[in-house]
């Protein structure tokens, strides 16, 4: 495709594995930092660059997901309410997608994970080992409110093409009071879940190079596992710290780069 031969091959290349690692790692799609890597690095199209991470995003968070199973991280009343009603979501986003340019609202989600990863990175400074490990039983979560988050994650997840990870996984920790590796790996199957819809619309729409998508899977998928293993074997407090520190920047990175584009 036009488009492809433009770009850079070993770009993209690179770009998967380190989308990947940090999809397994900090439970999330990748999109965040895929999308303004291919235009800036590989030269790809906008619209490309957009949702051909998709796809990818459902291979490397699925690579994640076979880690985080074997440690038994995952809550099923959490994973079924989130994709019920995350699922329909994204569709709408999706489609909304084609309507709206999306800059305004790029910034104003950067600005919310930047101040959730503030709020989040000032807890764990201050709490000082007290860091919570025992995940969550289904008795303890109120199904309403993951309900609500998952009509509202699922919808920007559609409109920006992304997989909604790092906004679930933020949910999980701040309201749910889940420790830091369950909030992962819930988010990182939700994010598996929500990349199928979303990559099925924008395919629809036209919106997606499955080159592109190809030779991001080829990388991101063993990156992803090899982050995942990472976050399982890191000591918690280390974990929350990264991760919240992490949010700061990937708000930061947005913001920088859709004012600069």
């Amino acid at each position: 495709m036009e488009y492809l031969q433009q770009s850079n091959y070993l770009s993209i290349l690179v770009i998967g594995i380190v989308v990947g690692y940090l999809s397994g790692l900090l439970g999330k799609g990748g999109s965040a930092i895929s999308t303004p890597a291919l235009q800036i690095f590989a030269g790809v199209n906008p619209f490309f660059a957009l949702a051909s991470p998709l796809p990818a995003s459902i291979s490397s968070t699925l690579s994640a997901t076979a880690v985080y199973t074997k440690e038994k991280l995952f809550n099923k009343r959490v994973v079924l309410l989130g994709a019920l009603f995350g699922v329909p979501a994204t569709v709408v986003g999706s489609w909304m997608s084609s309507f709206l340019a999306g800059k305004t609202l790029m910034i104003l989600t950067a600005l919310f994970i930047m101040s959730l990863g503030s709020s989040l990175l000032y807890s764990y400074l201050r709490n000082k080992g007290t860091s919570v490990e025992t995940p969550l039983n289904s008795k303890d979560i109120q199904a309403s409110q993951v309900m609500g988050a998952a009509l509202c994650i699922g919808f920007l997840a559609g409109l920006l093409a992304n997989a909604g990870g790092i906004l679930f996984s933020t949910f999980f920790i701040r309201r749910l009071k889940m420790p830091i590796k369950q909030a992962l790996a819930c988010a990182v199957i939700l994010s598996a879940i929500l990349s199928v819809p979303g990559a099925i619309t924008h395919w629809y729409l036209g919106h997606i190079d499955w080159n592109i998508a190809l030779l991001l899977s080829l990388t991101a998928f063993p990156a992803s596992y090899l982050g995942a293993k990472t976050a399982v074997k890191m000591k918690t407090p280390l974990l929350e710290k990264i991760f919240a520190l992490t949010l700061v920047l990937f708000g930061l990175y947005d913001i920088v780069y859709t004012l600069w584009v």
